[in-house]
């Protein structure tokens, strides 16, 4: 329920279309090794530790910077290398839905809070196609890093399901 008083957060979307199926990209947002494969920013790697894909549910993991570049920057804005992270769905309708809501604590200084994000796979006449929609972040300059973050994790698709 929101306060009528309390704006909605922005939100932005992100589309591609794949020469693949959409089994082939649902298993890829949905399975532990498909998200191992592919999940966080270029420079970063996830070990997936829980999976819980239903309403409710959880995936827990670990992103851990690599590059010198996502480690330094990780240094300079005083967050650790390692970050934990869990996602809670809110909803899971194979192959064509995924809503899940993300939990932001890991900005300095900033309170915790959820980010919703929703994924729509849709059947196309050349393969698949895939929609993304974030929720905006607390201000523009960390909304802007969630952006530049989600297309650099998404090239890490892109490389996967366009091979």
């Amino acid at each position: 329920m929101s306060d009528a008083s309390t704006p909605a957060r922005a939100r932005f979307s992100i589309e591609r279309t794949y020469a693949a199926s959409i089994d082939e990209a649902w298993a890829l947002w949905t399975t532990k090794v498909g998200i191992e494969s592919w999940w966080g920013p270029e420079g970063f790697e996830v070990t997936v530790t829980s999976l819980d894909l239903r309403p409710g549910g959880e995936l827990l993991y670990l992103m851990t910077a690599t590059a010198a570049e996502q480690v330094a920057f990780m240094k300079g804005a005083g967050m650790p290398i390692s970050t934990e992270a869990r996602v809670t769905y809110t909803e899971v309708s194979p192959p064509g839905r995924l809503a899940y809501v993300t939990l932001a604590d890991f900005v300095p200084g900033v309170a915790p809070y959820e980010v919703a994000t929703v994924v729509e796979l849709r059947a196309a006449a050349d393969g698949v196609k895939l929609t993304v929609t974030f929720d905006a972040m607390h201000d523009d300059v960390w909304t802007e890093r969630a952006r530049a973050g989600h297309e650099s994790q998404l090239r890490k698709l892109d490389g996967l399901l366009n091979a």
